[in-house]
């Protein structure tokens, strides 16, 4: 592995965790030029690397073991086999948490307790380290020991309420987000939550143990959403594509298939009704502000959606870009990475493989003006640093490691 740069090029990273949440923050900070050290289950690893079709290809276009999913959150990390079950496993974490600055896992409440690889005890022999725990639910609480599933806590944190087709509607009712949104969020409050306890060690010369729970944060994230229930004391609804405090802020049909209109002010709904052909609208004394649009929502949509069907969606975009109101298209993601803005942005980036040669993978959207990212290291492959990490920083020889392999430890 070459050496890491950008803006944490010399810390050091034990991730010990698995899935998503845990990953993502630390494929977050392998992105920020952090040394990431991604400890695996001997032979299997991750169970991300079997969440498959589709898997990676090799070079001869036939399924490698390793599965696209594992792939969106692994880059740029040192692969290490080891069985923390047994104790000469259990030794390496220890020699391996004295020389890293943070360590991620995402095990049940007391699981590494039991093998003293909590933060107690390896703080004892490195109080500098930063221990962030992702768990479901938190280290406290009636569900402490419950196994967290973004599934679940999508459900349990209140954003499936809130998402989906309104009830008296076809296919109304609640809906999960595309993407594991509860374990992506968490992984990036647990990343910002590291980077303030790094910049706090800074002046303390402590470590210190960060409790993060999924559903927590699903909870926080969940914004204007929680302010209109607890200020406004309305229990939000699934409402589609609507925005409970916008209006018009939400898709309309057109000739040839969908757009989204955004505005968000009285005179971008003016310009709006003028260049759909129905400015009466617009003047209605019924719709004069946000709030008496909100009030007769159903009557000002459909006058919108009946004026907007008569044009495709570019026609529409093309008319209502040119005077100010904000819109645009639904796109898949073929049509996504076709865009001109994405590609300009190099979102697209294709990273070295060692079976498949390169590999497609979605650049880190940080962008930094002098110590930019680097992506010259491919999620690896099982196992594929083990050599590295225990000759080249723990000076294991030979013969140890020999000893370690017949053991099945690796």
């Amino acid at each position: 592995m070459t050496n890491r740069s950008g803006p944490l090029s010399g810390i050091r990273v034990l991730d010990m965790s698995r899935i998503l949440a845990g990953p993502w923050v630390g494929q977050m900070l392998a992105d920020l030029g952090a040394e990431v050290i991604k400890v695996e289950r001997p032979g299997k690893g991750d169970d991300t690397r079997g969440w498959g079709p589709p898997f990676v290809k090799d070079r001869d276009g036939n399924d490698t073991t390793d599965a696209a999913y594992f792939m969106c959150a692994n880059r740029g990390k040192k692969s290490l086999t080891l069985d923390i079950a047994k104790a000469e496993g259990q030794e390496i974490i220890r020699e391996l948490a004295q020389q890293s600055d943070i360590l991620l896992e995402n095990y049940k409440v007391g699981d590494l307790k039991r093998y003293g690889l909590d933060y107690d005890s390896l703080s004892k022999l490195n109080p500098r380290l930063i221990y962030c725990s992702i768990t479901g639910f938190g280290q406290t609480g009636p569900y402490r020991d419950r196994a967290g599933y973004d599934y679940l806590v999508q459900g349990m944190g209140g954003i499936m309420s809130m998402t989906g087709e309104r009830e008296d509607r076809p296919g109304g009712g609640p809906q999960r987000v595309g993407v594991a949104i509860s374990d992506l969020m968490t992984g990036m409050y647990s990343s910002v939550g590291i980077l303030a306890a790094l910049h706090e060690r800074a002046q303390s010369g402590l470590g210190q143990y960060i409790d993060m729970a999924l559903l927590d944060c699903t909870v926080g994230w969940l914004a204007n959403q929680n302010a209109n229930y607890l200020i406004g004391g309305q229990v939000p609804q699934c409402i589609g594509n609507e925005h409970p405090n916008v209006m018009p802020y939400q898709t309309f049909r057109t000739r040839d298939g969908n757009m989204i209109i955004a505005t968000g002010n009285d005179g971008q709904f003016q310009r709006l009704c003028d260049a759909a052909g129905i400015p009466e609208t617009g003047k209605n004394p019924r719709y004069a502000s946000n709030a008496l649009r909100i009030k007769h929502r159903d009557d000002c949509t459909a006058e919108l959606a009946a004026a907007l069907k008569v044009k495709t969606t570019a026609e529409w975009i093309a008319l209502l870009e040119t005077v100010g109101v904000p819109c645009g298209p639904i796109n898949r993601l073929d049509q996504v990475y076709a865009d001109p803005q994405v590609q300009a942005r190099g979102l697209k980036i294709n990273v070295p493989h060692p079976k498949a040669g390169s590999v497609p993978l979605v650049a880190n959207p940080i962008k930094f003006s002098r110590t930019p990212m680097s992506y010259d290291t491919p999620p690896p492959l099982v196992g594929e640093h083990v050599e590295d990490v225990l000759r080249g920083l723990l000076r294991k020889s030979d013969a140890e490691i020999a000893v370690l392999r017949e053991k099945k430890i690796l």
